[in-house]
């Protein structure tokens, strides 16, 4: 057994990592930015702000902040996407040479056009492992049922991840495709966006069905053309997780396009609600752009969310280009 692990993020994500891990290793660090958090943890042993009907388990010690070093063998980052950066430069001195990383936030920088694997790498020269669904927090912290996928061009860092992710219930697929796996948990919130705006318009099923099945094609092109396994779009991290996020209730992607079909603008600063994909929109038609990939279904969303272009006429252009 896996001695010591730590997970970077106690938002519902970490949360959830942490209290799975804890099946497979002897102690778990949860770090968390704010005080209160580490102190209900500490205090009533559940994380009251996510999951306050759900007894942690006794393995997990919440830390606010870090010490000298992280002496763990691996270390989860579940931060959101606008804050890996951050946090990667705040670590990288106390991370362990043979430490192994893990990347689970699903985003991409802009205007940079740098992945999380990147990010990660650019502040602390390691190549992280990297975690992509189809996941929902609320289902893992659970313990329902669930697949993931993980990639790595290092066999034995795969092999170590998954031995601490897996149980009965959530089930572990490794691949060696980092950048058509990184492709997908970004590409997977576009498309959500994009399905979202068609339902927020209440267009008829049919039609919603096929943006998505073009969605599932783009996706396909966009990761060979950036140099990704266009085959990983076909496991779970592909179309198991694109067809989970954009048509499930508990995505905030999705829910980010209901509203703007129904022409209702969201201000992500005052509701203090991270959408991934919203970023995500630029970054990619900038890299698409760049490399002459075709991006029919992100330039659908850009319109709609960055140039206030209804979602009718948006959606008359897209539609001219199914064909």
């Amino acid at each position: 057994m896996i001695g010591k692990v730590s997970v970077i993020g106690a938002g519902s994500l970490g949360t959830a990592i942490a209290q799975l891990v804890s099946n497979n290793v002897e102690e778990v660090f949860l770090h968390a930015r704010r005080k209160e958090v580490v102190q209900d943890i500490q205090k009533n042993h559940r994380n009251l702000q996510y999951f306050p009907n759900i007894p942690l388990s006794p393995k997990i010690r919440a830390k606010h902040g870090y010490e000298s070093s992280i002496d763990s063998e691996i270390i989860f980052f579940c931060v959101p996407s606008s804050a890996v950066r951050k946090v990667a430069c705040e670590v990288k001195d106390l991370i362990k040479p043979e430490t192994v990383l893990v990347s689970t936030a699903k985003g991409i920088e802009y205007p940079s056009g740098k992945t999380m694997s990147q990010i990660i790498y650019d502040e602390t020269r390691k190549q992280p492992v990297i975690l992509s669904g189809p996941n929902f927090a609320s289902e893992i912290v659970l313990n329902q049922p669930t697949v993931t996928t993980i990639a790595s061009t290092t066999q034995k860092n795969l092999e170590k991840v998954k031995k601490v992710l897996t149980t009965p219930e959530f089930l572990v697929d490794t691949v060696s495709d980092v950048v058509g796996t990184e492709m997908c948990s970004i590409l997977k919130n576009i498309n959500a966006i994009a399905y979202g705006i068609c339902e927020g318009m209440n267009l008829n099923e049919n039609a919603r069905f096929a943006v998505l099945n073009k969605s599932f094609q783009e996706t396909k092109e966009i990761v060979k053309g950036l140099g990704g396994n266009p085959d990983t779009v076909d496991g779970y991290c592909g179309l198991g997780d694109m067809v989970l996020t954009s048509t499930s209730n508990q995505s905030r992607n999705h829910t980010l396009g209901i509203l703007y079909g129904q022409r209702i603008t969201v201000d992500e600063k005052s509701s203090s609600i991270l959408f991934e994909g919203k970023k995500s929109v630029m970054a990619i038609k900038k890299l698409c752009q760049e490399n002459n990939i075709t991006c029919d279904i992100c330039q659908f969303a850009d319109a709609v969310l960055n140039h206030q272009k209804s979602p009718e006429i948006a959606f008359q252009e897209l539609w001219g280009k199914m064909i």
